[in-house]
């Protein structure tokens, strides 16, 4: 019985590493922070992340380019402060700021996001998801 109690123990040990890795956030250069401008294009709100489409331009690409802007999940979002399914929809013109990917692609780890319509601004810092308060962090 004690062999089957260490086998099941070792296998859950080894299943859970697949699961811990894949919630890395070391593909975004936390330390950089750049701006797009730009229209929403779509918005996948789903687990495991929601995931931004904007066509946008920053103070290196002047053409629209596709960016995509990458999140936490859905309820982490909610209670993050404000978002909701509908926060951001497809047509919303915006401003974005997040970390880039390290790899130069084009999308990143957004940071927040303002609907220039409204200028309602959404936060969504994967770093910072599990902070006290975190809708009422200043604007870095």
């Amino acid at each position: 019985m004690k062999r089957y109690l260490y086998l099941s123990a070792f296998i859950g040990v080894i299943a859970a590493f697949p699961a811990s890795a894949h919630h890395s956030t070391t593909m975004f250069d936390h330390a950089k922070s750049v701006t797009i401008m730009g229209t929403v294009k779509e918005v996948h709100w789903t687990n495991p992340h929601v995931a931004i489409y904007i066509y946008g331009t920053s103070g290196e690409v002047k053409e629209p380019t596709l960016w995509l802007m990458e999140m936490t999940s859905p309820g982490n979002l909610v209670r993050a402060g404000g978002w909701s399914r509908t926060a951001v929809k497809p047509g919303d013109k915006v401003t974005v700021d997040f970390s880039p990917l390290r790899d130069g692609k084009r999308g990143g780890a957004l940071k927040k996001i303002t609907i220039a319509e409204t200028g309602k601004l959404y936060t969504a810092d994967i770093r910072a998801q599990e902070r006290a308060n975190l809708e009422e962090q200043p604007a870095k």
